[in-house]
C-alpha cells in the first residue's frame, strides 16, 4: 500500500463523479503512475512516487482531463435547462404573488413552498425562488445524463426565440416613427397624470352631468391607487424610449422584463390594501353589490397582473436564449 499514492488519487475522486466511472478513472490514473515510477527506479518505492505524483500535476488538473468533453448535463438537454426554469419560476411566481395578496401560505409537497410575505419581503425572495428553481432542473437534467438513456424531452414553446428571429438590418422610418408617437403619447399622458395628482392629490374623479368632478375614492386609497399608475406609465414610458432608439431585441426583452416586474410590484401595493370606506362617492347599491363591486375591481387586477407575469416569463425566456447570429 503506498500511501501518497492513495492520499494523491483520494483528491483525484473529488474532482469526479459517477462511481464506477470514478474508480476506472482512478486505477488507469494508479497504474500509469506505478508504471512510471517502475521505470525510474525498478520497483518503486514512497520517494520515486512522490516525485512522479509532483511532475503528474495538481488533482483537480488531472481529473478535468479526464473529465474532458463530458459535461455535467449533455447537449441535448442543456437548451431545456433555462427554459424548463422560467417555466417553473412562473408557477413560483404565480404563488407568490398570491401570498403577497392574500397573506397566506402556499404548500405543495414536496415541490414548492412560499411563505405568507409582504412586497419587499417577495422582492428579495424572487431571486432565491429563481435559483432553487434553476437548481431542481439542473439536478432533474443532471440524473438524465448520467442514466444515458435515449430519452426526449418536450420543448415547450410559448414565446418566440431571439435565435430564431433574423434580426434586422436596421429599423425602418415607420417603425421608428411609431416608437416616438408611443413613447410621446405615453410621456404626455403621465405629464398630464402627474398634473392632475400635484393639484388634486388623486387622478380619478366622478362626475354625472361634466359639470362639477369630484374624486372617485377616498383620500388615502386615492393616492396609492394614483402613484401606483403614474408609476407604473412613467416605467413604460421609459421604456418606450429605450427601445424607440435601441436597434437589440436582447436590450427591448430586459426593458420589458424591468417594466413587467415593476407594474407586479405596483398591482401588489394596490391589492394588498384594505378599505372599509374606498369609494368617495356614494353608490346607489345595497351593501352585497358593493361587495360584489370590490371583488369585481380584485378580480380585474388579479387577471392584469397574471397577463403581466405571462409576459414576463416569456421574456425571462428569450433572454435565455443564445443571441442571434448576425
Amino acid at each position: 500500500m503506498h500511501k501518497k499514492l492513495e492520499n494523491y488519487l483520494e483528491e483525484i475522486s473529488h474532482f469526479l463523479s459517477g462511481r464506477e466511472e470514478r474508480e476506472e478513472i482512478l486505477a488507469e490514473i494508479r497504474s500509469h503512475i506505478l508504471e512510471k515510477a517502475e521505470q525510474e527506479t525498478g520497483p518503486a518505492g514512497e520517494a520515486t512516487l512522490e516525485k512522479v505524483i509532483a511532475a503528474y500535476g495538481e488533482p483537480r488538473r488531472v481529473a478535468e482531463k479526464y473529465l474532458d468533453g463530458r459535461p455535467v448535463i449533455a447537449p441535448a438537454f442543456q437548451r431545456h435547462l433555462f427554459r424548463y426554469a422560467s417555466l417553473l419560476f412562473a408557477v413560483h411566481l404565480v404563488f407568490i404573488l398570491l401570498a403577497v395578496i392574500f397573506k397566506k401560505s402556499f404548500i405543495v409537497f414536496p415541490f414548492l413552498f412560499v411563505p405568507r410575505m409582504g412586497v419587499i419581503g417577495a422582492v428579495f425572495y424572487l431571486p432565491m425562488a429563481f435559483l432553487a428553481d434553476f437548481g431542481v432542473v439542473a439536478l432533474v437534467l443532471y440524473f438524465i445524463s448520467r442514466s444515458g438513456r435515449e430519452i426526449k424531452l418536450p420543448w415547450p414553446k410559448f414565446a418566440l426565440d431571439l435565435d430564431e428571429v433574423k434580426p434586422a438590418d436596421a429599423k425602418t422610418v415607420a417603425n421608428k416613427v411609431a416608437a416616438m408617437v408611443g413613447a410621446g403619447t405615453m410621456l404626455a399622458l403621465t405629464g398630464l397624470a402627474v398634473n392632475l395628482f400635484v393639484k388634486h392629490r388623486t387622478i380619478f374623479f366622478f362626475t354625472t352631468n361634466f359639470g362639477k368632478f369630484r374624486p372617485l375614492f377616498m383620500p388615502e386609497p386615492g393616492r396609492l391607487i394614483s402613484l401606483a399608475l403614474i408609476a407604473t406609465l412613467a416605467a413604460g414610458t421609459i421604456g418606450l424610449i429605450v427601445k424607440a432608439f435601441s436597434l437589440s431585441r436582447r436590450l427591448a426583452c430586459w426593458v420589458d422584463a424591468v417594466v413587467d416586474s415593476f407594474a407586479l410590484v405596483m398591482i401588489a401595493m394596490v391589492l394588498r390594501q384594505q378599505y372599509t370606506d374606498f369609494f368617495a362617492v356614494r353608490i346607489p347599491v345595497s351593501p352585497a353589490h358593493q361587495t360584489w363591486i370590490y371583488t369585481t375591481l380584485t378580480v380585474t387586477l388579479l387577471f392584469i397582473a397574471l397577463m403581466v407575469a405571462i409576459d414576463l416569463v416569456a421574456n425571462v425566456v428569450r433572454l435565455g436564449r443564445r443571441r442571434p447570429a448576425k
